[in-house]
């Protein structure tokens, strides 16, 4: 059944990428850099992760992570990617949950006005760029991958500004409601030390 019911998500998230498509192509992410760095992440399978890292990480975020996802097997798979992806690109963790929650709020079947998709909300011009089919940005592992590319990426373009970056991943460059929305849920439900 639950099969079925991915399958139903995935059918309608492809459908209204379809119908969003125009639109989002007008929205932000498009650096042409990006694209380089993304086709490389998206080549990589290492998970930098090790065993007693990771399950400390899981005994920190479990418990607010399972108020937002209730499925025990999702919440491992998002934990899991956002801790390899972070490790991978020198990120904090805590950031990129941060960014998910207020991103999507944890629904990988998130779909924006601007037609971004999934957690971290990546444009969907990126899979066709890429090879890949929009499904795709539905699946925790990839659309974790692709989020956190980009978001390193404008966090190396304004030296580890996260208020510059946050607004430039979000597309509100030269405003902070956005970066103080994210930075504020990092200070009060994702902090790990």
């Amino acid at each position: 059944m639950n099969r079925l019911l991915d399958l139903a998500r995935i059918g309608f998230a492809v459908a209204l990428l379809g119908l969003l498509s125009p639109l989002a192509q007008a929205q932000g992410q498009r650096e042409p850099e990006l694209k380089g760095l993304i086709e490389r992440a998206m080549q990589q399978t290492d998970c930098f992760a090790d065993k007693f890292e990771q399950q400390v990480w899981f005994v920190a975020m479990q418990p607010q992570l399972a108020k937002l996802v209730k499925d025990q097997a999702e919440r491992e798979d998002i934990l899991t990617h956002v801790q390899c992806e972070a490790k991978r690109l020198g990120l904090p963790p805590a950031l990129v949950m941060a960014v998910i929650d207020v991103e999507s709020r944890f629904d990988r079947w998130a779909v924006s006005s601007a037609g971004a998709v999934g957690l971290m909300q990546v444009m969907p011009f990126w899979p066709q760029q890429l090879g890949m089919k929009n499904e795709q940005l539905v699946h925790i592992p990839q659309n974790i991958r692709m989020g956190c590319t980009i978001l390193k990426f404008y966090l190396d373009r304004e030296k580890g500004d996260y208020t510059k970056a946050l607004a430039r991943y979000n597309g509100s460059i030269g405003r902070r409601n956005y970066a103080d929305l994210v930075l504020t849920r990092l200070a009060n439900r994702w902090q790990f030390q």
